[in-house]
């Protein structure tokens, strides 16, 4: 997403209101140009545990990541590799190479509250959802709130979707609701910085709605969308490496 850049003390006007298309479409490509790399630290709190795992990223369009575990050490080498609709995990403990079967797929990611379908899921909240705004900001310090239900067509679980975002077109909060209109999770994004030429927040948190004491933190500790990502990086092979 790139944040407008306004320079009202040389007397140039403002940028003029996005639509709420090119909001959601920067909400979607938050932290994903058409490459990416990275390293981000998952902080994981539940009732029994409290883990941290890092682990450096890359990816390639919407539809090509790969994750590698690197701390702690009893985790490090541990990858997952999606390709389109097709998650596999590398477990080099037993240098096993498992495909993620379907049955599993609302299963969690590391023994975090991410799934694998999030991982390979590849919704996009301006294509498979109709809106709604309900608020627009008025000022800096003011918010968009955009209601979204998913279309007749698009394969996505939410029964309903309400995004929060900045007056600078940055996600704060996004609210996941299922088809009874219960809150299921909420995502919140904090911490803006820079990374290159974006801005971006550099953490976002997912927490469950009915375990109010746990959550999920990931921190960005690096982003690069400039240097070019091989296509062979996601491959079964690279899994090993």
């Amino acid at each position: 997403m790139i944040v407008p850049f306004l320079v009202l003390a040389l007397g140039m006007a403002s940028e003029p209101e996005p639509t709420v298309e090119e909001l959601l479409r920067g909400t979607d490509d938050l932290t994903r140009g058409s490459q990416s790399t990275g390293r981000a630290e998952m902080h994981v709190k539940t009732r029994r545990y409290e883990r941290t795992v890092v682990m450096d990223m890359w990816s390639k369009g919407t539809d090509r990541t790969l994750v590698r575990i690197v701390s702690p050490a009893r985790d490090a080498g541990i990858t997952t590799l999606k390709v389109e609709d097709n998650l596999w995990n590398y477990l080099p403990r037993t240098d096993r190479t498992v495909r993620v079967p379907a049955g599993m797929m609302s299963g969690s990611w590391m023994g975090s509250h991410v799934t694998n379908d999030d991982l390979v899921n590849d919704s996009r909240l301006s294509e498979d959802y109709t809106y709604t705004v309900k608020e627009r900001p008025e000022g800096d310090d003011g918010r968009w709130v955009i209601e979204l239900s998913p279309t007749e067509s698009a394969a996505v679980v939410w029964g309903k979707v309400v995004a929060t975002l900045g007056a600078d077109r940055l996600p704060r909060e996004i609210r996941y609701y299922d088809g009874r209109d219960a809150l299921v999770r909420t995502m919140t994004w904090s911490d803006v910085k820079d990374f290159g030429d974006r801005r971006i927040p550099s953490r976002f948190r997912v927490q469950p709605a009915d375990q109010p004491e746990e959550f999920t933190e990931f921190r960005y500790l690096k982003l690069d969308f400039e240097t070019p990502v091989p296509d062979r990086t996601f491959s079964l092979q690279s899994l090993k490496r």
